[in-house]
């Protein structure tokens, strides 16, 4: 399997003109789809409105939205002219979004009108007041003196803002030569997408991937799980993080296939999306898959048209993938990386072995070195001996945004990307992730691995999910700490938990402080915020008159 250089606009140009009347994008719940040729032609005219607006190579306009139609004609717009799509977590509250905008200079902002109770207008205006009172495109703000315009992802009208079916006619009166001009300039190897890290710990970076990056990890990933042409594919993922922007959207543009999009998470439009277009793939995080398994409705819907997809974000427990395989007939796949390695580092392939794909993480991609090495010694493991998961190759980020210390940090002077996980190799190649260097529990001395003792519990057919973290201890530095969350109809004691653990694993290893939770705290793409369950943890005992000791 070769790498391409092809942009992400020649693939997109590539597949318009092989297969123009092929659907591209479909949003089954508003009967709402695209074909090659028209998503293409749209793209164009949303690049000539960039343009207009002054957007050019090097630009950074930000997405602030969920999965809507737009979303990806804004990321490809920006490929086609050189500009830096730098996408924005739907999560955020004023103080992340002012710092985001800030730290990444950017020019130009596109949003929706917001998420759940949050009204991103009204934080736009907050941020930028001027917006109130100046014409459009003449924006002129002292906190953020890079940005330019905001644009609305919709028909709606606001004071200061364009919108898109505005910038769409205004491209359409742009000429076509200028455009011309601004692709061939563009290369695969400048800069496209700019993702922040979610920020489980300090203040959220600015990982630079290039067209060369993304594009090829999507084409290695559905090579991996064999795409072609007529597979269609649900992303209900979200669009601002890499499994979303990259192992389904790349995906699917490098192999011409269908993208079935679902705007925001609902398992039940995941399932009925799945039955009425006969989605072939399915991607998701544990949870994602746990709430479609276990909603109500679950039996009415016709899956058999399923035959593989990922399962990735966090721990994949065993019994889960399993279950997945057994009742939506699909062989699942897990991928294993982080957002500076665009994002995929292992792949487990659909012809794996159901072992091999459901106890570990697969093997490295083509064209990538993936090694576990000594975080003590910088010397590479032998298999089967743990150590940190690091990788170099075509994959790896072009670095932080204005920030060459951390990247110094993340980069070695080899060029391996060090992704702060634990791991081992086993004979066959296959990798297992093993824990986190900093979720590591030390208690009086014994390192404990959370992993280790989430998949122990994962036995207890009571659990649906459960999360395990340190509680500081005044005796022995830190404690370990089990929060649970029960199936429908579940009970479990913290005793029964204890009795269960007592004489089957060490005894320093058995949860001190057991929590029954209804969720987790988790990052808008899915991610268990291992750092806020230690401060959960504390409130808890606290409520409960616990003593920390």
């Amino acid at each position: 399997m070769q790498l391409s250089e092809r942009t992400l606009g020649g693939w997109l140009e590539h597949w318009a003109a092989a297969t123009p009347e092929r659907e591209y994008i479909v949003y089954s719940d508003r009967n709402l789809r695209f074909t090659w040729r028209e998503f293409n032609e749209r793209t164009d005219d949303m690049a000539k409105g960039l343009m207009h607006i002054g957007v050019r190579w090097g630009t950074h306009v930000g997405i602030w939205a969920a999965n809507v139609p737009d979303w990806l004609t804004l990321l490809y717009a920006c490929a086609k002219i050189g500009a830096i799509a730098v996408t924005v977590n739907t999560n955020y509250r004023q103080s992340e979004l002012e710092y985001l905008c800030a730290n990444s200079d950017m020019h130009t902002l596109c949003i929706v009108n917001g998420e759940k109770d949050v009204d991103f207008v009204e934080m736009v205006y907050k941020m930028l007041p001027e917006l109130r009172h100046c014409e459009r495109g003449h924006l002129r703000s002292e906190r953020f003196p890079e940005m330019r315009n905001v644009v609305y992802i919709g028909q709606e009208k606001f004071r200061g803002l364009y919108n898109t079916p505005e910038l769409l006619l205004l491209g359409r009166n742009v000429d076509n030569a200028l455009l011309r001009e601004a692709k061939e300039r563009v290369t695969c190897h400048d800069v496209v997408n700019m993702q922040y890290t979610s920020g489980t710990t300090g203040f959220p970076k600015g990982v630079m991937l290039t067209h060369y990056n993304i594009a090829n990890n999507g084409f290695l990933t559905g090579e991996h799980m064999r795409f072609t042409q007529d597979d269609k594919l649900c992303v209900c993922v979200p669009l601002f993080h890499c499994f979303g922007v990259v192992l389904a959207t790349m995906n699917c543009l490098t192999h011409g296939c269908t993208e079935v999009m679902v705007e925001r998470f609902d398992p039940l439009l995941v399932l009925a999306s799945v039955h009425k277009e006969r989605c072939t793939a399915l991607y998701g995080v544990p949870t994602m898959f746990i709430a479609e398994l276990n909603h109500p409705m679950f039996p009415l819907f016709d899956l058999t048209s399923l035959r593989t997809g990922i399962m990735a974000g966090s721990l994949c427990p065993v019994e889960l993938m399993r279950e997945v395989e057994e009742r939506m007939f699909m062989k699942v796949t897990s991928v294993y990386g982080l957002t500076e390695a665009s994002p995929g580092m292992t792949h487990t392939r659909i012809d794996d072995p159901f072992e091999a794909r459901c106890l570990t993480v697969g093997r490295e991609f083509e064209h990538t070195e993936v090694r576990v090495i000594d975080p003590a010694t910088g010397r590479e493991c032998p298999p089967g001996v743990q150590g940190e998961m690091c990788c170099r190759g075509y994959n790896v980020m072009r670095g932080y945004y204005k920030n060459p210390e951390a990247t110094a940090e993340a980069i070695d002077p080899e060029g391996f990307l060090h992704s702060g996980d634990l791991g081992v190799k086993d004979e066959d190649g296959n990798f297992r992730i093993t824990g986190r260097i900093k979720d590591m529990i030390i208690r009086g001395g014994e390192n404990i691995y959370p992993r280790e003792i989430e998949e122990f519990l994962y036995q207890l057919p009571q659990i649906r999910d459960v999360q395990v973290a340190g509680i500081p201890s005044k005796r022995y530095g830190e404690a370990v700490g089990a929060f649970i969350i029960l199936k429908e109809g579940g009970r479990l004691s913290e005793e029964e938990v204890r009795d269960f653990c007592r004489n089957r694993i060490a005894r320093y290893k058995v949860p001190k402080y057991i929590f029954f939770v209804d969720e987790f705290p988790m990052t808008g793409s899915g991610k268990i915020q291992k750092f806020r369950l230690r401060d959960l943890g504390l409130e808890l005992c606290r409520q409960r008159g616990i003593e920390i000791i």
